[in-house]
C-alpha cells in the first residue's frame, strides 16, 4: 500500500524563509531579528479583559462577521483617524488575522485569468493567494536608490491590461520599511479611476509610522476607499502577533462577497479575544502612542548600526530596517545572511526572498521590534564585522 500522489496547487512554494532563518538562528543559538515579532509582552490589560470575557462566558461562536462591540470600535478608530465612515454592521468584518484576509479579499475578487498587480518587493502571502484563485500576478518591482524604495507608479499604469482585477498596496510597507504619501495615492487613483479595478490595501502597520508623518490610509481617499478591501492587524498593534485577530473594512458590496468567502473559509474569530479587544479599544492611547514607542527603538538601532559596515537605508515605517551590505560581502544576499546567523550570531531575512523572479539588490531587512537589551546584543556583534 502506497500513498496517492497529489498534484500541488502551489509548486512553486516551499517552506518559508522566515522559518528556515528562525531554524537557523535556533540552531546557532543567534539573536532573532529576521521574523517580524516582538520578544516582549503586551499590556496586562489586554490579557486581563480577555479573562474577563471568557469567565463571562464569551467562549462560544460569535456572529460570523464578528463581535458587535469590536466592529463599531473599529469603524470608531477608522473614522477618528481617517474622515471615512464604515457602517459597522455592513463594512467591517472581524477575520482570522490580516494573511487571512487577504486571501478572502483575493479569492472573493479574483477569477481564473485575472490579472493581479503585486509591486514588489511583497509579503509572502500574496502570490499563493492569487494563485489558489486561479489569478496572475503581475509584478512590478519598487526601485531602491539612496533615498530608499519608492513605488515607480508609471511602470504600475503600464502594468495594466484589459485583465487587471486588483492592484495590492502595502503601506507601511513590509518589508522595506518605506511608507506612501498622500502624492502615491493619487497616483494610485488616477490608474483605477473609471474602472473596475479593485485595490487590496496591506495596513497592517498603520500606526507604526515615524518622524511626525501621518499615514496615508486608502480610507482616506474617496476614489480609493470605493474600491478598496482596507485590511489591518491587530496583533502588530497590540504585540499579540499569536492571536492573530485582524479586520476588514470595505464598502458593503464588496463586504457582502468578501462574507460569503470569510464563511465558509474559518466562518468566525476567537471570541474572547474579540471581546478582550474590544474593551481595550476604549482607550486610544495604546495606537496612538505607538509611534513614538517603535521610534525610539528605531533610533537606538539605526544608531547603533551607524558605527558598523552596513548602509542604513530610509525607514520611515514598520519595525524592519533595511541595510546594503555592500562593504562586509559581495555574497548573494540569501548566503550573507545564513553567514550572518552563523558567524555573527544575528538572524536577518534576505530581501531577495520578498520577489517572485531572482532579484539580488545587496540588501536583507532586520526587525526592531524587540526588547532595548536584545537590539543591543545584537549590536554589539554586528559592529564587529
Amino acid at each position: 500500500m502506497s500513498t496517492p500522489s497529489l498534484r500541488t496547487r502551489l509548486p512553486a512554494v516551499g517552506t518559508t524563509v522566515f522559518t528556515q532563518m528562525s531554524q537557523l538562528a535556533a540552531e546557532h543559538g543567534a539573536v532573532n531579528l529576521g521574523q517580524g515579532f516582538p520578544d516582549f509582552g503586551c499590556d496586562p490589560r489586554l490579557v486581563d479583559l480577555v479573562n474577563e470575557a471568557m469567565r463571562a462566558g464569551h467562549n462560544q461562536y460569535p456572529f460570523m462577521t464578528g463581535v458587535p462591540a469590536l466592529r463599531s470600535a473599529i469603524a470608531a478608530k477608522v473614522e477618528a483617524l481617517y474622515g471615512r465612515s464604515y457602517d459597522a454592521a455592513s463594512e467591517i468584518t472581524v477575520t482570522a488575522g490580516a494573511t487571512q484576509a487577504i486571501m478572502t479579499a483575493i479569492l472573493c475578487s479574483v477569477h481564473p485569468g485575472d490579472e493581479v498587480i503585486v509591486i514588489e518587493p511583497a509579503y509572502d502571502s500574496y502570490l499563493p493567494s492569487i494563485a489558489l484563485a486561479g489569478g496572475v500576478a503581475v509584478p512590478v518591482s519598487m526601485r531602491v536608490g539612496d533615498q530608499g524604495y519608492s513605488v515607480p507608479w508609471d511602470a504600475v499604469a503600464g502594468a495594466v491590461t484589459p485583465r487587471t482585477r486588483m492592484i495590492v498596496v502595502n503601506s507601511p510597507h513590509n518589508p522595506t520599511g518605506s511608507v506612501l504619501r498622500a502624492a502615491d495615492l493619487d497616483a494610485l487613483a488616477c490608474i483605477v479611476e473609471g474602472s473596475d479595478i479593485l485595490v487590496l490595501s496591506d495596513e497592517v502597520y498603520e500606526h507604526m509610522v515615524f518622524d511626525g508623518q501621518q499615514h496615508e490610509s486608502v480610507a482616506r481617499h474617496p476614489v480609493l476607499a470605493e474600491r478598496a478591501f482596507l485590511i489591518s492587524s491587530f496583533g502588530k498593534t497590540y504585540h499579540v502577533t499569536g492571536w492573530k485577530v485582524g479586520y476588514v473594512a470595505a464598502p458593503a458590496a464588496l463586504t457582502a462577497e468578501f462574507r460569503k468567502v470569510h464563511q465558509y473559509n474559518v466562518f468566525t474569530v476567537n471570541t474572547p479575544m474579540q471581546h478582550g479587544i474590544a474593551g481595550y479599544m476604549a482607550d486610544p492611547s495604546p495606537y496612538l502612542d505607538l509611534p513614538a514607542f517603535y521610534q525610539k527603538k528605531r533610533d537606538l538601532f539605526r544608531a547603533g548600526l551607524a558605527g558598523t559596515r552596513f548602509e542604513l537605508l530610509p525607514a520611515d515605517g514598520t519595525y524592519f530596517q533595511c541595510v546594503r551590505y555592500g562593504a562586509i560581502s559581495d555574497m548573494p544576499e540569501a548566503e550573507f545572511a545564513k553567514w550572518l546567523t552563523a558567524e555573527a550570531k544575528v538572524a536577518a531575512i534576505p530581501v531577495s526572498a520578498f520577489y517572485s523572479r531572482p532579484t539580488e539588490s545587496g540588501i536583507v531587512r532586520f526587525c526592531f521590534a524587540k526588547k532595548d537589551e536584545t537590539l543591543k546584543a545584537a549590536l554589539e556583534s554586528l559592529s564587529r564585522l
